[in-house]
C-alpha cells in the first residue's frame, strides 16, 4: 500500500487512475480546485504556483496530471495561453512542495508525445530531439517546470502520452457518435501517424512508472504497434460494423477546430522504447483488441 497524490484526478485519465490506484489498495490523495466534498481531497490552487509542503509530505508519489484541456476550445491566443500556463504552474507547485520536503517523493508528471512536432514518417523514441511548434513549445515549458523537484533530489519520470482511446472522454469520445452513423472516415489525408493507447493501458503505465521510480525522464505512453489515422479510423468502424471511408477535408477541419486541427492533423511516429525495456505488457496492444474493448459498454 502506498500513498499517492493525483492532480487533475476529475479528468478522463485520473479519473480511472484514482479508480485503479483505490482497487490495488493504495490511498490516493486528491487534490481540488474547490472546496473538499468527500474524503481524501485537498483543496489547492494550482494557479498561485504554490503547494503547501505538507501536502506531499507523508506521500510516496505524486501524479501530475493537471492542465487545461487542449481539444474542447478553440486555440485563441487566450487559451493557448491558458494550456501553457496551467501545465507550468500546476507542475512547478508540485514540484517545489517535493524539493521542500526533501525529495523523497516520486513525481510522475503529464507531458506528451506533441514534444517531437510533427515529424512525417520519421520513427521517435524518447532518444529522439524535440521539434517545433506550439505543442513541442508547450511540453519544453510543462517539463522544465519540474526541475525544482529534479534538482531537490526527487525521482521524476515525464508521461508523454499520445492519443488515449477512452469512451467516456478525449478525442475518441468525440468521434464515437459519428463513427456509429457511418461518418468516422479518415481525417485530412489519413496517412498521419497517430500514436494511441487505451486509457486502461495508460493507467496502468502510469501504475507502472510509480512502481518502478529507478525509471526516470521521458517515457513515451503510446502503444507498442503505431497506427495511421485512416488505420485507427477503419478499426474503429470494424469494431462497431460500420464504414469508414467519407474523409473530413483538412480545410474542413481547420474551419471547425481552428488551431486544434494542427494536431488531429499532424504525424507523430512513435515508439514506446523505455516501456517495452522496463518489461510493461499491454492490455490491449493491437488496434482490433482496443478499438473491441473501446465500444464494448462496461
Amino acid at each position: 500500500m502506498a500513498t499517492v497524490v493525483v492532480t487533475g484526478s476529475s479528468g478522463l485519465i485520473g479519473t480511472a487512475l484514482v479508480e485503479h490506484l483505490t482497487a490495488r489498495g493504495d490511498a490516493v490523495v486528491r487534490l481540488v480546485r474547490r472546496d473538499p466534498a468527500a474524503p481524501g481531497e485537498v483543496r489547492w490552487d494550482p494557479s498561485s504556483r504554490r503547494l503547501d509542503p505538507a501536502v506531499v509530505a507523508g506521500a510516496d508519489a505524486v501524479v501530475n496530471l493537471a492542465g487545461a484541456g487542449i481539444g474542447d476550445h478553440r486555440w485563441t491566443s487566450a487559451y493557448r495561453r491558458e494550456i501553457i500556463d496551467s501545465r507550468v504552474d500546476a507542475t512547478y507547485a508540485v514540484a517545489t512542495a517535493i524539493a521542500e520536503t526533501g525529495g523523497a517523493t516520486r513525481l510522475v508528471s503529464a507531458s506528451a508525445i506533441g514534444f517531437y512536432g510533427s515529424r512525417g514518417e520519421e520513427e521517435l523514441t524518447e532518444e529522439s530531439v524535440g521539434g517545433e511548434g506550439f505543442t513541442a513549445e508547450v511540453v519544453r515549458a510543462w517539463e522544465s517546470a519540474a526541475e525544482p523537484a529534479v534538482a531537490g533530489g526527487a525521482s521524476v519520470a515525464f508521461v508523454r502520452s499520445g492519443l488515449v482511446l477512452g469512451s467516456a472522454g478525449g478525442a475518441l469520445a468525440r468521434m464515437l457518435p459519428l463513427a456509429r452513423l457511418g461518418l468516422g472516415g479518415p481525417l485530412g489525408s489519413g496517412r498521419q501517424w497517430w500514436p494511441w493507447i487505451t486509457v486502461e493501458d495508460e493507467v496502468r503505465a502510469i501504475a507502472h512508472l510509480l512502481d518502478t521510480p529507478d525509471l526516470t525522464g521521458p517515457v513515451n505512453a503510446v502503444g507498442p504497434h503505431p497506427a495511421r489515422q485512416r488505420e485507427i479510423a477503419s478499426a474503429l468502424g470494424a469494431a462497431l460494423h460500420r464504414p469508414a471511408v467519407l474523409p473530413a477535408p483538412s480545410v474542413a477541419l481547420r474551419v471547425v477546430l481552428g488551431g486544434f486541427a494542427a494536431e488531429v492533423l499532424d504525424s507523430h511516429r512513435v515508439l514506446p522504447r523505455r516501456l517495452e525495456e522496463a518489461g510493461f505488457a499491454w492490455s490491449h496492444p493491437d488496434l482490433p483488441t482496443a478499438m473491441r474493448w473501446l465500444v464494448t459498454p462496461a
